[in-house]
């Protein structure tokens, strides 16, 4: 009899079966239906012409050899200087390690921080992959309610309710996927005060850092030099510069878990590629070229999703503070997500990812991308209104 490790039983139906919506919209899409996808958070603008024209002029250079398993030096030492702008802190070259993309980012610092009889927590709701990459190490994932009366933003008290003996990770995600919260200064300093106490490692994934809606504020874990031997932050090129198909991203995290993290990310991956490692470079020394467009029409588009439908035959529409998505509650159609997303994509050719996918907190929610055109917003907006303006 075949014999499979644990882990391929742990991960069952934690990888592409979230996303079934979207495959299916695809493969309609594909068939000639008039589809419109409102599911994947894929940049509305192409990668800016002078990335690609950086990664190009690397090959040509020869720039197609092995890399290390921290990452290109350039790259490297180009992530420390941005940090440390940013951060009002010095960040050392030895705190910085480099992956593709922020998926491997977070399933490789996970692997060095919990293992089997460990727990992990984190939002409920969660992006669609966290689940997977906790569940992986062997450790269990406790879930901790992200509430719409407090804009979903994660409390200090609901995290210290949850802690146990075994509590090991606080996965932070900010700006958040898929519910757009931003979380505060002090909302971080009351977090990071219940990870001191309890000797937690905070693990923040910061990819829509740069997608922060007008009138709001940024904040980090990683701002607060109290915090600096627990913290470790990912991110990526994939949103802030319109170049997800690149998977480019890092690690900044203290310098003496880079190097215990190095091993793995050697016997795993043994680097990246240099080419794309010189565009990263390039993309990171610079203020984003696209970002700035990218959240004003994020957060236009929004706002037309709530003056389209919050109020139609009972949806409810969440307002995003950054990011990529709206959150639409539909229980009032008396359906779930799952089934609202499956029949609305049948009866409409409208694509939207089931809540469910983001934990048991969504359920009765969707999720809409807000990466389409004003036009083709507004057309969808159009089509869910009349879905859920047929009598039963």
């Amino acid at each position: 009899m075949t014999r499979y490790a644990a882990i391929a039983d742990r991960l069952r139906g934690l990888g592409g079966a979230k996303w079934a919506v979207h495959a299916r919209a695809r493969a309609l899409a594909a068939e000639g239906r008039d589809v419109i996808e409102l599911t994947i958070g894929e940049p509305d603008v192409p990668t800016p012409p002078a990335l690609l024209e950086a990664a190009a002029a690397a090959m040509r250079a020869g720039r197609t050899g092995y890399s290390t398993g921290q990452g290109e030096p350039g790259l490297v030492a180009a992530l420390a200087a941005r940090y440390s702008a940013r951060r009002g802190r010095r960040i050392e070259p030895a705190q910085v390690m480099c992956f593709p993309g922020t998926q491997t980012v977070l399933f490789a610092v996970l692997q060095a921080m919990a293992q089997a009889g460990d727990e992990v927590l984190a939002g409920d709701p969660m992006y669609a992959t966290y689940e997977g990459v906790i569940r992986a190490t062997g450790a269990s994932v406790v879930p901790v309610p992200l509430r719409p009366e407090a804009g979903f933003r994660m409390q200090a008290a609901d995290v210290a309710a949850r802690i146990t003996p075994r509590s090991r990770v606080l996965l932070l995600n900010s700006p958040h996927n898929p519910t757009g919260a931003v979380l505060s200064a002090g909302e971080l300093a009351a977090l990071g005060e219940v990870a001191v106490r309890h000797d937690l490692w905070i693990l923040a994934d910061e990819v829509y850092e740069d997608l922060v809606f007008a009138g709001r504020r940024f904040a980090s874990p990683l701002d607060d030099a109290r915090l600096a031997d627990r913290v470790v932050v990912a991110s990526s090129i994939s949103k802030s510069h319109a170049a997800p198909g690149f998977r480019s991203g890092w690690c900044v995290a203290p310098a003496e878990f880079c190097a215990r993290l190095l091993p793995l990310s050697e016997v795993m991956l043994f680097g990246g590629q240099p080419f794309i490692a010189d565009m990263t470079q390039a993309a990171v020394s610079a203020p984003s070229p696209v970002a700035a467009g990218m959240a004003e029409r994020f957060e236009r588009r929004a706002r037309l999703i709530a003056d389209r439908l919050d109020g139609v035959a009972g949806l409810r529409v969440h307002r995003p503070d950054a990011g990529m998505f709206a959150l639409i509650d539909v229980r009032a159609t008396g359906m779930g997500g799952e089934g609202f997303a499956h029949a609305l994509l049948d009866a409409t050719g409208v694509a939207v990812m089931p809540g469910e996918s983001f934990g048991t907190a969504l359920g009765g929610w969707v999720r809409a991308a807000l990466t389409r055109t004003d036009a083709l917003t507004a057309e969808a907006c159009e089509r869910i209104a009349a879905f859920v303006s047929v009598p039963a």
